[in-house]
């Protein structure tokens, strides 16, 4: 497994493709128990070490060490253990039902490797973005190139780790370097890009792209709404907001940016919201009581001290916390309410640990103000009626939906996680993600031998009465009964066959 600097990016990313289908051609052929064995050696390595993992992340990114632990440790163990469940399952050959108008033949679709896939991760979640793809992309038959973001690139970190493994060392590659690095990487044609990031650098990925008809998977954030309705249990709504906006500081793809609280248990909710989150704890240090780290770039931060102060200007109310200071990274946790919705608060992604509130009337004026946004990746409904907690649910136009939780439906490795609208398209995890590391291929297995098909030429006269006898037969709509109905296509398609064997006059 190659590590690269960020010099003359151009020639390190041809080098690392070389290099990287080099050791996919060698392993081609190796079986996927012998890919599962190579990632459960992994999986132990992570728990055995994992505190060199953890510290890696908290100096690099500033989380607190529980925060790393349940994010990045325990979600990667999770999606490796799901594979070991899973994978032989879903990457076996599938056996698809044969029409009968294929009578005699057996269809199956296969599941193949892409070849060298590109993963370029931000720096939000380094140990478990990477782990995640990185396990997919091995458990499919793959070769990955994976770009850690210059944020946070945790440099030595991922190739400690495969290193356990001789299989993993061969398939695993890790270029480090900025956008420059990132557009060599694309310059040098993997099969797949996997990108997770902003909007904005997944629009040029995907322009670049496209000159080489590439193929995309964008995972590009999102403006979540949390939804409460006044029959919620409170005290838990109240601390699944806290949580979902300010886990890793804010800086969640899937965090809880916009809360829509029911107007009769508004004003309420706001004062349990400023009472409980002046009980949280703020910290880089090693201590495990810290509830939320520093922020991670200065460019984020800088972000977050716009939009609250756009917002003010504006007639927000701050309600908790302070405008950041801009010569630190610790940002305290904020709550705005008399927030409008043409508050870049409210419209764009802050990517910090910012929580507007707004009130709403109604069922409808809830979905309509979760709705109203660009983004889709994820949302929560809070609410003691499950039938109208599944109905919004249903109405939201996101890629997942947690009921009476927060940022659990990505929780789960076996549901697809990814986003509607400018959120992206494509899965990670579950079923649907895992397959998008392979290429579908479609079989027709027949048992060959002399037979002339039917539908093969010479066509004749009397070979057309029969096809549309057979099609009368098979998608008629008479006033035959069922059973009739099935004598004849049966009847049909034995008298096709037997003309099919026909030798050529």
């Amino acid at each position: 497994m190659d590590a690269a600097t960020p010099t003359e990016p151009r020639h390190v990313a041809a080098q690392i493709f070389t290099t990287a289908r080099a050791g996919y051609a060698r392993h081609r052929q190796t079986d996927l128990d012998a890919r599962l064995a190579a990632l459960r050696t992994l999986k132990q390595e992570i728990l055995d070490h994992r505190d060199e993992a953890i510290d890696a992340v908290m100096r690099d990114v500033g989380k607190c060490h529980t925060d790393a632990l349940i994010a990045e440790i325990i979600g990667a163990v999770d999606w490796i253990h799901w594979l070991e469940g899973n994978a032989t399952r879903l990457l076996a050959p599938q056996k698809v039902p044969t029409p009968i108008t294929l009578l005699g033949k057996r269809s199956e679709l296969w599941h193949e490797a892409l070849g060298v896939v590109l993963v370029i991760c931000p720096w939000n979640y380094p140990f478990h973005n990477a782990i995640t793809a990185i396990a997919a992309a091995v458990a499919c038959g793959n070769a990955i190139v994976y770009k850690p973001s210059e944020h946070a690139p945790c440099v030595g970190l991922i190739e400690r780790f495969v290193g356990v493994s001789p299989l993993l060392n061969d398939l695993v590659h890790v270029a480090y370097g900025d956008g420059a690095m990132g557009r060599a990487l694309i310059d040098a044609g993997p099969a797949k890009i996997f990108f997770t990031g902003s909007g904005a650098t997944g629009a040029r990925i995907m322009a670049q792209a496209a000159q080489q008809l590439i193929p995309v998977e964008l995972e590009l954030g999102g403006k979540d709404p949390m939804i409460v309705f006044d029959d919620a249990h409170t005290p838990r709504a109240v601390a699944g907001a806290l949580w979902g906006a300010f886990t890793n500081a804010g800086q969640s793809c899937s965090a809880v940016e916009r809360l829509l609280v029911h107007e009769r248990i508004h004003d309420a909710f706001v004062d349990d919201l400023v009472r409980e989150a002046s009980r949280l704890v703020i910290g880089t240090d090693d201590r495990g009581d810290a509830d939320i780290g520093r922020m991670t770039a200065s460019f984020q931060r800088d972000k977050v001290i716009a939009h609250i102060e756009e917002a003010l200007q504006l007639g927000a109310r701050l309600r908790h916390g302070r405008i950041p200071d801009r010569d630190s990274l610790i940002v305290e946790p904020v709550i705005l309410d008399h927030v409008t919705s043409q508050m870049r608060v409210w419209t764009d992604e802050t990517f910090g640990p910012v929580l507007p509130v707004m009130r709403f009337g109604d069922e409808a004026e809830a979905i309509r103000l979760a709705n109203g946004t660009d983004y889709g990746l994820c949302a929560s409904v809070f609410s003691a009626d499950q039938a109208r907690a599944r109905r919004v649910a249903a109405a939201l136009e996101v890629g997942g939906v947690s009921i009476n939780n927060v940022n659990m439906s990505e929780g789960n490795p076996g549901l697809p996680f990814g986003g509607a609208k400018k959120s992206g398209f494509g899965k990670l995890r579950g079923p649907e993600g895992l397959l998008g590391f392979t290429r579908s291929k479609a079989v027709l297995i027949d048992q060959g031998g002399a037979k002339i098909e039917a539908n093969w030429y010479p066509y004749t006269d009397e070979k057309l009465r029969r096809f549309q006898r057979f099609v009368d037969a098979l998608y008629g709509r008479g006033l035959w009964t069922r059973a009739f109905r099935l004598l004849a296509i049966a009847w049909h398609g034995l008298r096709l066959e037997a003309f099919s064997q026909r030798p050529r006059d």
